[in-house]
């Protein structure tokens, strides 16, 4: 890369990993240098879960301290793929009127858990289904699909990420990257899934993972190889968000928490990775 070359990404951060309140999580992101927010939930209340006054608080907050949302981390499709496709779609709605009210057109979504024993490839024409009708739903109201590849759902390799995205076939499905995600079901993120999915990557999920044990560490310091996948990043022309998902006090099915200390602390080490390969963060 040509030392004139400036590359620059949009740091943004799982607020409610941070604190509850979400006046605490703009503090500690904007500490980082952060100028954008993922929000999953404020006041202890999921983005599916909140009500017309608590959202219009958290709009106004936003707005207020001069805090953009990179996206709704919402929890669409980490269900069991049994249950009635109409009721995630109907879920996807309430989650879409929070991503208008927060203008942000991206929506984190998941593809489906199933149940002990049954086998992934039984599950596939359910989920294709139900991935087509939120794909759907979302290219009507202008928003765009996120697919995160969480373990343990139908799309956690790279070779059934590519196969949904591919299969679906919308506008409106792209991908979220996890490097952690990856190597918590014995994949190297890097060397196996990276040039297969980059045509569809559009947001970067920053943690990673130790692939002994699975236990989350900050960037760079597990076997997610994130230098290899930042670095690819860069040459490749990515001018997306990188979001801090730092995972590192507690981790649960619904998502995890860290705390303001260790929350900085991912930060800190995601910016000295990127300060190695010369990317900025605005």
């Amino acid at each position: 890369m040509s030392k004139l070359q400036s590359v620059a990404w949009t740091l943004s951060g799982f607020g409610d990993e941070i604190d509850p309140d979400p006046a605490v999580q703009i503090a500690v992101l904007k500490a980082l240098g952060a100028s954008h927010i993922e929000v999953r939930s404020a006041w202890g209340t999921n983005v599916v879960d909140l009500d017309d006054e608590q959202l219009n608080t958290l709009a106004a907050l936003l707005t207020r301290e001069g805090m953009a949302v990179s996206a709704v981390a919402s929890p669409i499709g980490k269900v069991d793929v049994a249950l009635d496709a109409d009721l995630e779609v109907a879920r996807l709605r309430r989650i879409i009127r929070v991503a208008h009210a927060l203008q942000t057109p991206n929506i984190r979504v998941f593809s489906f858990f199933r149940a002990a024993g049954v086998p992934v490839e039984s599950i596939r024409d359910d989920v294709m289904t139900r991935m087509r009708l939120l794909a759907d739903l979302a290219e009507k109201e202008g928003v765009v699909l996120l697919h995160e590849n969480e373990k343990d759902i139908y799309g956690d390799t790279p070779e059934r990420v590519l196969d949904l995205v591919e299969s679906v076939g919308s506008p409106a499905l792209r991908l979220a990257w996890d490097n952690a995600n990856f190597v918590q079901v014995g994949v190297k993120p890097f060397t196996d899934g990276y040039a297969m999915l980059r045509p569809y990557l559009d947001y970067l999920q920053v943690k990673d993972a130790v692939a002994a044990t699975g236990a989350v560490v900050p960037a760079g310091q597990g076997d997610g190889e994130l230098r290899e996948t930042l670095t690819a990043l860069r040459d490749d022309g990515y001018t997306g968000y990188a979001s801090l998902e730092p995972h590192l006090a507690t981790q649960h099915e619904l998502g995890g928490f860290s705390g303001p200390t260790a929350f900085g602390e991912a930060g800190r080490a995601f910016a000295g990775l990127l300060a190695d390969i010369g990317v900025t963060t605005k």
